[in-house]
């Protein structure tokens, strides 16, 4: 097995990159927002590419150290941990987040790797719902909640009505729902030029979309991405208005509608508490919603660094949480 830094885009690329975050666009996205990019790939004897991991480096402010970022890959081989943990030494970095896209079959455990630890600070969550989208649509309305089924027709018979809208006009809209929800929620989101170049470098190939109208008021609207044969539900947003229309329960089957047409198999919710949740907890409310569309609920391997400088790294985690301490007493919490 060869491993070799890619420089140009290919078909064979995109055909190995698992997951939106691992695809060169998002890559091509995130260097327009000036973050480093690195994108490697695995090689069989015949020179074949294999795999491709592609990480994002981040500059800590104020000093010469990095943080490593390698989402949604598949898990890295010893080799593959050995030469990421040297390049991090050359390089300055303290440590790299790992955070594959594989299902936990309790039979691999990539923290028992030198130098790997059990991250304390995942940015995605453990969980995650799946809809099976090869299955019929009478049989996917079946295995609903009865109430979710019920605010579907709800909406139907409200007038409330579903377009996609991917286009500059569709994402003025999402955009305006989403931070207008960031702020009553008082979630910490992304930027705005965040979302802006995320949605220039995605749209017409993987990002796309829908919008619930009342008449020609925007009730809510979803941003969603398609790679190889996985729809996803990553960013959302709603308005006060014609709340008791239930326009988000309508838009989310339309949604799923929409991955079954571009061919996609499965329709990951992009997150979720586990089964048996804290119904107290923050995110109970969405974790309920998605719950009402009769996914799966679905455990990934998690969050886990490596650790390429272990005093540095201590120092980094306590001020980490000096920061979330600090964002509480911000919000409110």
């Amino acid at each position: 097995m060869k491993v070799k830094i890619i420089t140009d885009n290919s078909p064979e690329y995109e055909s190995r990159a698992n997951h939106p975050m691992q695809s060169w666009l998002w890559g091509q996205a995130r260097q327009e927002m000036g973050i480093e990019v690195l994108r490697t790939g695995e090689y069989d004897g015949k020179g074949k590419l294999t795999n491709v991991f592609q990480l994002t480096f981040h500059n800590i402010p104020y000093t010469k150290y990095k943080i490593g970022y390698l989402p949604r890959s598949i898990i890295p081989s010893k080799e593959k941990i050995n030469l990421l943990h040297g390049y991090g030494r050359l390089n300055k970095i303290i440590f790299i987040k790992i955070e594959p896209y594989v299902i936990n079959n309790n039979k691999l455990q990539i923290a028992d790797y030198e130098f790997i630890k059990k991250s304390p600070h995942p940015l995605f969550t453990e969980w995650t719902q799946i809809i099976d989208l090869t299955l019929p649509e009478e049989e996917l309305l079946n295995k609903m909640h009865h109430k979710t089924r019920y605010n579907i027709r709800l909406a139907q018979k409200k007038g409330v009505s579903i377009r996609e809208m991917s286009d500059e006009k569709g994402f003025k809209i999402f955009s305006k729902l989403y931070f207008d929800t960031c702020q009553r929620q008082k979630y910490f989101g992304h930027t705005n030029r965040y979302h802006q170049i995320i949605w220039e470098n995605l749209k017409n190939q993987v990002a796309h979309i829908l919008i619930a109208f009342y008449q020609n008021t925007p009730l809510a609207a979803y941003e969603l991405f398609f790679q190889k044969d996985v729809f996803y539900y990553p960013y959302g947003g709603s308005s006060t208005e014609y709340r008791n229309f239930m326009a988000a329960n309508l838009l989310m089957w339309e949604a799923i509608k929409l991955g079954k047409k571009l061919g996609a198999v499965k329709f990951d919710m992009w997150g979720s508490l586990p089964p048996n949740y804290d119904q107290n907890n923050d995110w109970a409310g969405f974790t309920r919603f998605k719950e009402g569309y009769g996914g799966k609920f679905v455990q990934m391997v998690g969050s886990y660094d490596l650790i390429v400088n272990p005093a540095l790294y201590k120092i980094y985690n306590a001020l980490y949480l000096g920061r979330q301490f600090y964002l509480k007493l911000k919000k409110g919490i």
